[in-house]
């Protein structure tokens, strides 16, 4: 074996001599191979490379066809501006936000202050919170016989979850509100009698709602809520609402064609009162509303046009009356100054629906004894200019015309008491002429509205707005409790501590009835309230981003003047307090 092994290293060795002593014709590639590992070949390992090499590959990385879609959604601006609304100032260094507060407070009247509000969030998954506000206040209202104390307790929830594709929210709203009817008539009432009326009046307000928000749907939101609202007197009223909204885009039809913003609604209202005002009968009613309300935007030239309208199936269920109707919504803008003056003019039209729970927040003295209907504002002609005069002078001027047919409006019950105690009679507390109804009237409202608002500086603005109304009755003398002038002028002042901010409105003089004697009788002459300016301030001071303390002045001229026929008002009033921000 080491013979055989001893001969072949000879011969291989031989081999490399001769064939450095005899050079050899150098082979001709004509292939060219790109090698990209680190081996290095010498001429001859070229000869192991075939020519056609045969090459196979898995399927498994094998090339797939690729194919993709595009959901092509045009975005429209919802860019609104308001009015009457202070513009955002440059206040210089920027407030740090906090996700809670609490704040307390005491005024005179003994009038204490609280109100907080809870929340936390995770990684932006989950959103709760809670909010509470309590004020209440004692008798302090001049020249009445009644208690006059009211409080308002609101309390309100809400929890908050981001899903994919969507986000979903449910919470829940209640307050509690107690008055009196303290407005007594011009009668000589004997003490017997002030002693023996219950003039306290109890509002409860229950809800539950919610919310959900797509990305990427057709579906813009979906809103929906369950209310339940009552009184003392055993009124109840159940409300349920539905209102989605959608955006759907035309591409499809035209690329020139923008989304159709497409908003609906289901209303149901329930009611019923204990008594009527006249005898003991109970009043009960119930509508249903369907209601479908598209709208389309475009530019055209220099035009911003809004294209619109309302339709409803509407139904009074209690008397058995179903309608359909349809209201215009059209806009137009045009400017007539580039980036400075518009022009707008447009006519729209709504149905509304009334309820003992909005007539309340409206007027708290209301009876509950109310004949509940719905009001057709069956057209609203408008035009106006707006813009800015000067880099911080800004204006807007507007007229407009409408018609309401059932136009709600608060006229004061006639007392059934002629003020002498007499104990065979028991009244409520509501039925001493203290106590307003709702009577309805065709009317046609001619309006003009003004407004200027000033930037003095990035830290300080002002601003005014006036309302003169002209208004014509079909059936009613006068447009009852409706002022024919408003207007206001407010203010707004803020630097890294301090804020403040001031107003006063001006209400002109409205019309009321009175009676030739006790329930029933007819209208006697009309009473006219005066006019009343009301000034108000707020403002404060922060200690730290932690820290701040505030105080609230409202009629500081102490105007002793009538929101309502007999219904004179709190004098002077001051509430201070101190505010805690903080997160958990």
């Amino acid at each position: 074996m080491k013979k055989y092994s001893f001969v072949l290293i000879l011969i291989m060795s031989l081999g490399q001599v001769f064939s450095q002593k005899k050079p050899k014709k150098k082979d001709s590639i004509v292939e060219v191979i790109n090698v990209i590992t680190s081996y290095t070949p010498t001429i001859s390992d070229a000869f192991k490379i075939k020519k056609t090499p045969k090459i196979i590959l898995s399927n498994t990385i094998s090339k797939k066809k690729l194919s993709y879609s595009i959901f092509s959604a045009p975005v429209a601006s919802t860019f609104v501006p308001k009015s009457g609304v202070v513009k955002g100032i440059d206040v210089g260094k920027k407030e740090r936000l906090f996700d809670n507060y609490l704040a307390l407070g005491f005024g005179n009247y003994t009038t204490p202050f609280i109100e907080f509000f809870l929340h936390q969030n995770r990684k932006f998954e989950t959103d709760y919170g809670i909010y509470l506000k309590y004020t209440s206040s004692e008798n302090g209202v001049k020249n009445t016989f009644l208690n006059n104390e009211f409080s308002t307790l609101n309390l309100g929830g809400f929890y908050l979850k981001e899903e994919r594709g969507f986000t979903w929210k449910i919470g829940g709203n209640m307050y509690q509100k107690q008055y009196n009817w303290y407005g007594l008539p011009n009668i000589s009432f004997d003490n017997n009698t002030i002693n023996s009326i219950a003039a306290k009046q109890t509002y409860g307000f229950y809800e539950v709602e919610s919310e959900v928000v797509f990305e990427d749907s057709y579906f813009d939101n979906i809103k929906g809520a369950l209310s339940l609202f009552d009184d003392k007197f055993g009124s109840k009223e159940v409300g349920f609402l539905l209102k989605p909204s959608l955006k759907i885009p035309l591409g499809f039809i035209s690329k020139n064609l923008s989304e159709l913003e497409l908003q609906t609604n289901i209303n149901y209202l329930q009611g019923e009162f204990e008594q009527n005002y006249l005898n003991n009968s109970n009043i009960k009613y119930s509508f249903f509303n369907l209601g479908i309300h598209p709208v389309y935007r475009v530019n055209w030239n220099k035009l911003s046009i809004k294209l619109g309208s309302k339709i409803y199936l509407t139904s009074d269920i209690k008397n058995s009356l179903t309608d359909i109707l349809a209201y215009p919504d059209l806009e137009i803008t045009y400017p007539v100054i580039s980036n400075l003056i518009n022009f707008y003019a447009g006519a729209s039209g709504d149905l509304h629906m009334n309820s003992f729970q909005n007539f309340s927040e409206q007027n708290p003295f209301v009876s509950p004894t109310l004949f509940l209907t719905q009001t057709n504002e069956q057209y609203n002609l408008f035009g106006g200019i707006n813009g800015i005069i000067s880099s911080n002078i800004s204006f807007n001027v507007k007229a407009s015309y409408k018609s309401d047919e059932d136009h709600a409006l608060f006229v004061r019950n006639n007392s059934k008491s002629n003020g002498v105690f007499n104990a065979s009679t028991s009244l409520l507390g509501y039925e001493y002429g203290n106590s307003f109804n709702v009577f309805y009237d065709d009317i046609s409202t001619l309006s003009i509205f003004g407004e200027i608002e000033i930037d003095a500086s990035k830290r300080f603005s002002i601003g005014a707005t006036i309302q003169i109304n002209s208004y014509s009755t079909t059936f009613q003398q006068e447009a009852w409790n409706l002022p024919k002038i408003e207007g206001a002028i407010y203010g707004k002042y803020k630097n890294n501590n301090w804020y403040a901010n001031a107003n006063i409105f001006f209400v002109g003089s409205r019309m009321d009835v009175q009676y030739n004697g006790t329930f029933p009788s007819t209208i006697a002459s009309i009473e006219s309230l005066d006019a009343f300016t009301d000034m108000n301030l707020n403002g404060g001071y922060h200690f730290s981003d932690f820290f701040s303390a505030f105080v609230k002045l409202n009629n500081i001229l102490g105007t002793d003047y009538d929101r309502y026929a007999n219904y004179n008002v709190l004098g002077f009033q001051a509430l201070a307090g101190i505010t805690y921000k903080f997160d958990f």
